[in-house]
């Protein structure tokens, strides 16, 4: 099966838990230590086995193959994606069953990072699951003050709106926003932004 590894957490003598992100499930594997496996990091994308026949609590990662992509190599890229995978440990921790959602998310995202801005790409994934989880406000209510922004708009954790006085953020005009949730497009964003919409994004899915 494949997936994505979101989390990696060291044990005795070099051992890992893996946390993986397949289609329709999020596995807790041990992986021992050996020469010959395949380094993992987080954001990998790899074919695996499971092996279920060890005594304990917590099946083994066996098999893995890694599922390069073509910008692999592209620092900035990677490093972005890699902080964005990592977002998905917290978000998903409690859950073992997942939709098939954020599977097919990560592989439609690994080629628009090919062919556009990293931060940009993943940007307008984020929008696509505060919609899928019901969590996407296109009516911009202020969340502090509760009344209707109907000039600028200012984004909080979880993009929520608020008024820029309200929550004395940076303002953004309301129509890019707009578009960037109803379209999923940051077309029309300024790369500062991006860079401050991505740092929202850092505060947790």
């Amino acid at each position: 099966m494949q997936g994505f590894i979101i989390n990696i957490k060291k044990v005795k003598d070099e051992d890992l838990i893996v946390s993986i992100l397949s289609l329709d499930k999020v596995y807790t594997l041990y992986r021992f230590y050996g020469a010959r496996h395949s380094i993992l990091n987080i954001g990998y994308k790899i074919d695996f086995e499971i092996d279920t026949n060890v005594k304990g609590s917590i099946h083994r990662l066996k098999d893995v193959m890694q599922l390069g992509f073509s910008w692999m190599g592209n620092y900035e890229k990677m490093y972005a994606w890699q902080r964005f995978l990592k977002l998905f440990y917290p978000h998903l921790k409690d859950v073992e069953h997942i939709e098939p959602f954020y599977f097919e998310l990560l592989n439609d995202l690994i080629t628009k990072i090919s062919k556009q801005n990293s931060k940009r790409a993943l940007l307008e994934g984020y929008i696509k699951i505060l919609e899928y989880e019901g969590r996407l406000h296109c009516e911009h209510t202020c969340l502090l003050c509760e009344n209707q922004i109907t000039e600028n708009i200012s984004l909080v954790r979880g993009f929520l709106p608020t008024h820029p006085k309200c929550s004395y953020s940076k303002s953004f005009d309301s129509n890019h926003i707009q578009e960037l949730f109803n379209e999923k497009s940051a077309i029309n964003l300024t790369d500062d932004e991006v860079d401050y919409l991505w740092n929202i994004i850092l505060q947790g899915l």
